[in-house]
């Protein structure tokens, strides 16, 4: 799995430096962004396009099927204990398969997690198989996607006066692991309304900050997760979100995820999204529901 990660990283990073240094690269022609504005959602917390909290079966970028598209993002979420930030580049081609790489970085703020510091890289792959967001209005076909996240956790940091340096120490059984979905996107022009829906088959800790499988449960979960958006206009959505979540480890009474967001696309370079999330516990040690503000900022061609 190694060197498959080397390499899918090494792509991705190519090919987002010569879209990124696209004048000069004369090779490789401009994105026509030849799609609906607000049709390529934003970028969710593990780097792949679609809400907030959940990937869609939308393509990242407003390439054609005959183009590409790239961006790059940054996302705060900041609740009263805790902070995560995701940053990553995407690469979406011929409106079909989406290639994605993310960090997130998770620190603490209150004692005794205050000097908490977790981190993971997360690989993504998405293909589209059926269906077509924008031209599928005269029926109920939605457009279909499979995707597959690896994701690797690092050491853990600030635990080291209780002897913790790995988050198998905190009962997961591994600090890498791979999430596969499934999601499908229905886009109601006439009533201005877009419903996602996915199911995810993971054994991740939060996200897989806190590992993969655990002392309560080690296996494989299938989780529904539920996007409704309403385009107030062209150029502004609102809407709500959904994600269950495992309860693996005897150390975090994991809770479902939701949030309402409303998401600003300015332009087809730019999209802001603000949303109150609701993460629940997150561990043992401040066990509070954990509510706060999410911003990210998506920025592409």
């Amino acid at each position: 799995m190694q060197p498959l990660l080397q390499r899918l990283i090494s792509s991705l990073a190519l090919l987002s430096l010569l879209a990124a240094n696209q004048a000069s690269a004369q090779h490789l022609p401009m994105p026509d962004k030849g799609r609906l504005l607000a049709t390529a959602g934003v970028t969710q917390l593990e780097g792949a396009g679609g809400g907030g909290l959940t990937p869609w079966a939308t393509i990242t970028g407003y390439g054609s099927e005959d183009s590409y598209g790239v961006n790059a993002h940054i996302t705060q979420v900041a609740t009263q204990d805790y902070r995560l930030q995701t940053t990553g580049v995407a690469l979406g081609i011929a409106d079909k398969l989406e290639f994605s790489l993310a960090k997130q970085k998770f620190t603490g703020n209150l004692a005794p997690l205050d000097q908490l510091e977790l981190q993971q890289d997360i690989v993504g792959i998405k293909l589209k198989i059926a269906g077509d967001l924008v031209t599928d209005q005269d029926s109920w076909q939605p457009q279909v996607a499979i995707g597959a996240m690896y994701k690797r956790n690092h050491s853990v940091k600030g635990l080291e006066a209780l002897g913790i340096t790995n988050v198998k120490q905190l009962g997961a059984v591994d600090d890498s692991g791979v999430d596969y979905y499934l999601s499908a996107t229905k886009l109601l022009l006439e009533h201005s309304l877009l419903v996602n829906g996915t199911l995810r088959l993971s054994k991740a800790n939060q996200m897989g900050l806190l590992g993969f499988g655990g002392d309560k449960r080690k296996g494989y979960q299938l989780l529904p997760e539920v996007s409704l958006g309403y385009l107030i206009n062209r150029k502004l959505v609102a809407g709500v979100e959904y994600r269950s979540k495992p309860q693996n480890l005897a150390v975090d009474n994991e809770k479902a995820y939701y949030d309402a967001f409303l998401a600003w696309f300015p332009s087809k370079s730019v999209s802001l999204t603000l949303a109150y999330a609701h993460l629940g516990d997150i561990t043992v040690f401040n066990p509070k529901n954990q509510r706060g503000w999410y911003l990210s900022l998506q920025i592409g061609q």
